[in-house]
């Protein structure tokens, strides 16, 4: 895979370790994942903006949740959390 920059607010690096315990490190691993999934955020998305869901196994072995959006060519991190029991099927779930 191609190498992917990422940027971060300072404060969503550490709303995303105080809140859910997930390091910038371990949230940009995901992508990483050979199986990961990857959604179009239709609810959050606007005319001006998409979002996008990626469910993926991070560096620490657990199944993520990380939000995100592509700005100048970069991706651009809203928030990353450990992924709910629904979301872990949503993951494993092969189509």
């Amino acid at each position: 895979m191609a190498e992917v920059a990422f940027d971060w607010d300072q404060w969503n690096i550490q709303k995303n370790e105080l809140k859910h315990g997930v390091s910038r490190l371990e949230a940009e691993s995901v992508f990483y994942d050979p199986r990961h999934r990857l959604f179009e955020d239709g609810k959050h998305s606007t005319p001006r903006e998409a979002r996008y869901i990626l469910y993926g196994r991070g560096l620490e072995n657990r199944v993520l949740l990380v939000a995100f959006t592509l700005r100048a060519k970069r991706v651009r991190m809203i928030t990353a959390r450990p992924a709910s029991r629904r979301e872990r099927r949503i993951y494993e779930k092969r189509s």
